[in-house]
């Protein structure tokens, strides 16, 4: 009976496969089975073998952190209140790049990676202007890092891959393209400029956290998102990694660093609308404010006198027009921040400017923004 059994289990078997698979079976497909087998279902394209390829070595290399403020309440306790962000290592002894809002005012940073393995870290250094902090942690093993690439090579539409820990789920990928260069953002206590605007999806928690290109490098360090809603719009901000690479280095020296400051909010205004203004239309940075005692302001520059609305944005009029900046004419709206972020604190650059119909170079001695060593 069970040898019966089995026998008509292997021909029940057997023709399943014949309906389905012999050339002359009637359940057949045209060109082929009615299912896919594994090698087809785990057919990936280029972009796709891309993408893990660099989150499978990237991974081990981010950082999720937390870091631990307190702060007083209405009845004068002190209560311990937790931020979740993200990071990565920039060395194989454990030093970490993030953001300075990250763990600014930390009295606990806590830094857990992927295979789960948790350390507690001590602040090195932080660039509060560039919203920028060095944090070092004690493995006891050498560790897997990134390596740095050259923002000044970006170009807009080149794709952009994001690791962090987005609402506390550690270890998500995002990937995007960079949609600008060169913005500007402000809040009530700073003002960031020079960013990489992205539309991969960056989250509460991804602050700090690599913004990586095809090739695996580092270009940007996440760091804002535009989220009138609360949440995630498409609109995201990195700060990128050359403004980083001089704190490193002179953090390595053992010099102070400081970050070179020019003082002036500029638009690029180029075409028919600098035509409509009476510009050069080859394109230039239309200043917009000048600080106060900024290096922009003792050097004579001026800001806008006027205001006019240019669709739904209000443009600041009147101002000086930088077309060139030593020496190498203006082409886009990053121009400025990425002359700056080759000087230091009391360089002088060169910069070339249009006023009430006539041309003039202006030396600007860039002023200092301090950092902070722990």
């Amino acid at each position: 009976m069970k040898m019966r059994t089995i026998l008509i289990a292997l021909a029940l078997v057997g023709g399943f496969v014949y309906l389905t698979t012999s050339p002359n079976a009637p359940f057949r497909r045209a060109g082929g089975p009615l299912w896919s087998g594994p090698t087809r279902a785990a057919g990936l394209g280029a972009d796709e073998v891309n993408n893990i390829d660099i989150y499978k070595s990237a991974q081990s290399s981010v950082a999720y952190i937390t870091s631990t403020v307190y702060q007083q309440t209405f009845f004068f306790e002190m209560v311990p209140t937790r931020a979740l962000g993200s990071g990565f290592l920039i060395s194989e002894d454990g030093r970490i790049l993030t953001n300075n809002h990250v763990i600014s005012g930390s009295s606990k940073i806590e830094v857990r990676f992927s295979d789960g393995s948790r350390y507690t870290a001590k602040m090195l250094v932080a660039d509060r202007a560039d919203d920028l902090a060095l944090i070092q942690i004690e493995p006891k093993k050498k560790l897997t890092f990134l390596k740095l690439g050259d923002s000044d090579t970006l170009q807009v539409g080149q794709k952009v891959l994001a690791i962090g820990n987005p609402f506390g789920f550690a270890g998500t990928l995002t990937t995007g393209i960079v949609s600008s260069l060169g913005r500007e953002i402000r809040s009530e206590n700073t003002t960031l400029e020079g960013l990489v605007q992205t539309d991969a999806a960056i989250n509460e928690g991804n602050s700090g956290g690599p913004l990586l290109d095809s090739q695996g490098n580092v270009i940007g360090i996440n760091t804002a998102i535009l989220a009138p809603s609360g949440g995630n719009i498409g609109i995201g901000f990195a700060m990128p990694i050359n403004r980083a690479k001089a704190m490193l280095d002179d953090f390595r020296a053992g010099k102070s660093f400081g970050r070179p400051r020019f003082g002036a909010s500029t638009v690029f205004i180029a075409g028919d609308l600098a035509s409509e203004l009476k510009l050069p239309t080859g394109g230039g940075l239309l200043i917009q404010e000048i600080g106060r005692g900024s290096a922009a302001a003792m050097a004579g520059l001026q800001g806008y006198r006027d205001v006019v609305l240019v669709g739904n944005e209000r443009l600041g009029i009147g101002g000086d027009f930088i077309t060139a900046i030593e020496g190498k004419p203006v082409t886009g709206p990053d121009a400025l921040s990425r002359a700056i972020a080759r000087k230091r604190p009391g360089d002088t650059i060169v910069v070339k400017i249009f006023r009430n119909g006539r041309t003039s170079d202006v030396q600007v001695k860039l002023g200092e923004v301090r950092e902070e060593r722990f």
